[in-house]
């Protein structure tokens, strides 16, 4: 599939974006809200939808950017599979269709083929209206060759497959904690989830500083950095983007990158890249966009 950016809609093209997926994904904004109104607000709800948020915040930022997007690390075939299965309960699609559109953003950032620029189509389009359009459902498995080639990522990005993790979350919720947890634990957090992941795509494209010149519009953000567990060093990542930290110096905080080298310790993952100090300082040109090789073992 050729990714090139669809025309900016008008008002003549508002029925694209009524469809199935965009209904489901207002419904579970209306969800939040009314069973917020039902259930009402507790000190243990607000607890469970922040311990929520952020376990699956870093869920998404290691397993469908830093890995899957930019195999920044390694692992084995099995815990692949666990990251995967981990990354669909945020309920943002299969990661063969995530990491091959997030790609194409890195490869075309704010030109005419990016899937996302708030330069080119403003800030809302970026955060949540691209994805309320058709032209997106695809996957260009030319982009993510090297995770096509595994039949249980093939599996888990079919359309009627993609919502089961997140759709089995649900459940659990409710089984264990019954329609408060579900309410707060999933509803609640999957919304916040949401909008802190499209935060990346319109904020750290519009707001923030920008450290190095690297030929878009990425900026750092330190308050967006906080919220999503180190993604808002945005303009870091963009300068080189197979890091496993986006946080290149000290005190940018980074709790992506802490636990990942937590689960490093422990074995479940290893080589975890960092940029070269020259790379850092700016004093070496950047590596071209690529995906190494041998991200498995």
């Amino acid at each position: 599939m050729e990714n090139i950016l669809a025309p900016a809609p008008s008002r003549a093209h508002w029925r694209s974006y009524i469809r199935a997926t965009t209904v489901m994904f207002w419904a579970v904004h209306v969800a939040a809200v009314v069973g917020v109104a039902y259930v009402g607000v507790s000190w243990r709800g607000v607890g469970l939808a922040v311990a929520a948020y952020f376990i699956r915040m870093f869920v998404v930022t290691a397993a469908y950017h830093r890995y899957f997007s930019h195999r920044a690390f390694k692992t084995s075939r099995a815990f692949q599979f666990v990251l995967a299965l981990g990354a669909q309960s945020a309920a943002q699609r299969g990661v063969l269709w995530w990491a091959s559109h997030h790609r194409s953003h890195h490869k075309h950032s704010d030109t005419e083929r990016d899937v996302h620029s708030a330069k080119l189509r403003g800030f809302w389009y970026s955060h949540l209206g691209w994805l309320m359009r058709p032209d997106w459902n695809g996957t260009d498995e030319g982009l993510v060759s090297d995770l096509a080639r595994y039949p249980e990522l093939r599996f888990l990005d079919r359309m009627e497959i993609q919502m089961l993790p997140t759709v089995a979350l649900a459940v659990a919720f409710l089984i264990i904690g019954g329609l408060p947890a579900l309410v707060w634990g999933y509803f609640v957090s999957t919304v916040l989830l949401w909008h802190g992941c499209f935060s990346i795509n319109s904020v750290a494209h519009v707001f923030g500083r920008k450290r190095y010149a690297t030929g878009d519009e990425s900026r750092n953000n330190w308050l967006l950095a906080l919220a999503t567990t180190g993604e808002g060093w945005h303009n870091n990542h963009h300068h080189y983007q197979s890091s496993a930290n986006q946080g290149f110096r000290w005190w940018e905080i980074d709790v992506t990158y802490y636990l990942l080298r937590l689960m490093a310790a422990v074995g479940l993952v290893w080589d975890l890249r960092r940029p070269p100090r020259e790379v850092v300082e700016d004093t070496l040109p950047v590596e071209p966009v690529g995906i190494p090789a041998g991200s498995t073992s």
